[in-house]
């Protein structure tokens, strides 16, 4: 059977799967990527390899999409690199052919996607600020002293959510303290920070953009409970969240990996070589490139950030 993997490495999670010819998900892991995204995948590789029969699966595409997608592409040997918004737009599309706007809040970035007849017309990503992001609503979980698993059981327990101010990761953990000082309820707080984690991401990331349904919630944060509801109070409309939802990047890329004419011959035992990257400093010419060099097991496999022929590793 001819199989696909797809994987996507962000900032805080590293999620892959491996589909078939018929679109079924054979196998799937989510992980933490703890601030090394090659290491990471080696864990994700040994895992979705557990998940599978090798002497029955051979996996003749690779995808790879999210922060990481160039330098684990090249580890991976992808033969497809993809942005975050084309991967999602794609995995989304082939679960609900009739999606129009794709809400999606990950550890440190968030994004809004519209679409109209299946294809990008319009999106968005947040700037420079994380607040309302899975990482902000760690950071505050563990402040309080709740597992952010329960933030959305919690939320749904209040009767008057507390207004907090979250247009700035700074001033939301400022006002949190105070409303906790000032003798608020802790479901109240909580449940205010949802509504706030949705409220920052319409008026930020959504800002301008023409909202319609069929509307899906995915991302880390989308197993949030509580803000799955805020967004629906929001809106005025049901916000779908699939079960798979975190994975809709790496299953896009995947997609997009079994399309591709060209494929690659992937081999699980690629995650017990030793990969190693390294910067260096381009001095032949005004530019100073700084270039990033990838080597497999000693032997450079990759290198790229030169702006010109003298700094071409590869093709030396």
């Amino acid at each position: 059977m001819n199989a696909y993997l797809g994987v996507d490495i962000g900032s805080i999670s590293t999620k892959g799967v491996i589909i078939d010819d018929s679109n079924h998900i054979l196998a799937s892991s989510y992980i933490w990527t703890q601030g090394n995204p090659m290491k990471a995948v080696k864990t994700l590789m040994h895992n979705l390899e557990k998940q599978i029969d090798k002497k029955k699966i051979h996996i003749i595409g690779v995808g790879t999409t999210g922060s990481a997608r160039k330098l684990i592409g090249t580890m991976l040997n992808a033969n497809v690199i993809k942005n975050e918004i084309t991967a999602h737009a794609v995995g989304t599309l082939s679960l609900y052919p009739n999606v129009k706007t794709i809400f999606e809040i990950g550890g440190q970035d968030s994004k809004i996607i519209l679409i109209e007849d299946g294809i990008v017309v319009d999106y968005a990503m947040n700037t420079l600020c994380a607040a309302g992001t899975g990482a902000f609503l760690s950071s505050q979980a563990s402040r309080l002293g709740v597992d952010v698993e329960d933030f959305g059981k919690i939320a749904l327990t209040s009767k008057n959510p507390t207004k907090i101010a979250a247009r700035c990761t700074v001033f939301a953990e400022s006002d949190l303290v105070h409303k906790v000082q000032m003798g608020y309820q802790k479901e109240d707080i909580i449940a205010g920070l949802c509504k706030s984690v949705v409220s920052n991401y319409l008026n930020n990331v959504g800002k301008g953009k023409k909202i319609k349904a069929p509307i899906i919630f995915q991302g880390g944060v989308s197993k949030n409970i509580g803000v799955k509801k805020a967004f629906e109070e929001e809106v005025g409309c049901e916000v779908i969240v699939d079960e798979n939802g975190h994975l809709m990047g790496a299953l896009g890329v995947a997609l997009l990996a079994k399309k591709s004419p060209i494929k690659t011959n992937f081999q699980f035992s690629i995650a017990d070589d030793n990969f190693e990257t390294k910067g260096i400093e381009c001095h032949k010419c005004s530019n100073h490139c700084e270039i990033i060099c990838v080597s497999r097991n000693k032997q450079l496999i990759d290198a790229w950030g030169n702006r010109c022929s003298n700094g071409d590793l590869m093709n030396r």
